[in-house]
């Protein structure tokens, strides 16, 4: 039997769409609170008005290293604990890496792997002084195959891969569990990058899920016995051929 999420606080970035979306309206109906972080001001506030008062739209740029320093104490002002760590916000960037630019890979690192370190080094302190805590990345399955149209995602998702492990052996003794989620492409707008034939392909042959289905492995996630962990979860379509 899972626990229950009823009274806790998570923050979930990247929160108005995709997979950060689809998560927090799953925590939502879990009986969690959750901060809401994105940089878009006004679908945030629109989304979380519409969600009721358990949700606390909280407007962030992670691309911006003040606001990203900034997150989690603000989120501990407003709501007074984080219980749920959900490091869901990335970009994606397809292709040869001679098509791109330097300042394209500079954004994709700074956001899907600076970006989530730095978060959860500020939610450390937090979380150990209370001697409980859920930390989540959402990486992917790029994270584990090196997928040769998307050399600088597959990197950025094969560090937080590598990030996820070490900091679970770090943090497990002060009671903070470490979690991925590895999905395989979504339905979501981090898609629009894909090489075109690549996407027409998965369209017509089922290799794509839903962000709910993400929601789903990570709530089963969340609500295991404390003495359990899902270091990582890898959920793919059952007809993506990698």
């Amino acid at each position: 039997m899972g626990e229950s999420l009823g009274g806790k606080v998570a923050l979930v970035t990247g929160a108005a769409s995709g997979i950060g979306l689809a998560t927090t309206r799953a925590l939502i109906g879990a009986g969690a609170r959750v901060v809401m972080v994105d940089r878009d001001a006004d679908a945030l506030g629109r989304i979380a008005a519409g969600l009721g008062a358990d949700a606390i739209a909280q407007v962030t740029d992670l691309l911006d290293a003040a606001d990203c320093d900034a997150m989690i104490p603000a989120a501990l002002d407003r709501v007074g604990r984080i219980d749920i760590l959900h490091c869901n916000a990335g970009t994606y960037i397809g292709g040869d890496l001679t098509a791109t630019t330097p300042a394209a890979i500079d954004r994709m690192l700074n956001l899907n792997v600076n970006a989530v370190m730095k978060n959860v080094h500020a939610v450390i302190p937090h979380m150990a002084g209370r001697g409980s805590g859920d930390i989540i990345v959402t990486a992917s399955v790029a994270g584990h195959f090196p997928v040769p149209w998307e050399p600088v995602y597959s990197a950025s998702k094969w560090a937080m891969t590598c990030f996820v492990q070490t900091m679970r052996r770090q943090l497990f003794g002060q009671g903070i569990r470490v979690g991925q989620v590895s999905p395989g492409p979504v339905v979501s707008a981090l898609l629009a990058d894909w090489p075109e034939e690549n996407l027409r392909k998965a369209r017509e042959n089922g290799s794509l899920i839903e962000p709910e289905d993400i929601a789903d492995a990570v709530l089963y996630m969340l609500t295991r016995p404390r003495n359990v962990t899902i270091r990582d979860m890898i959920v793919l379509p059952t007809n993506f051929d990698i």
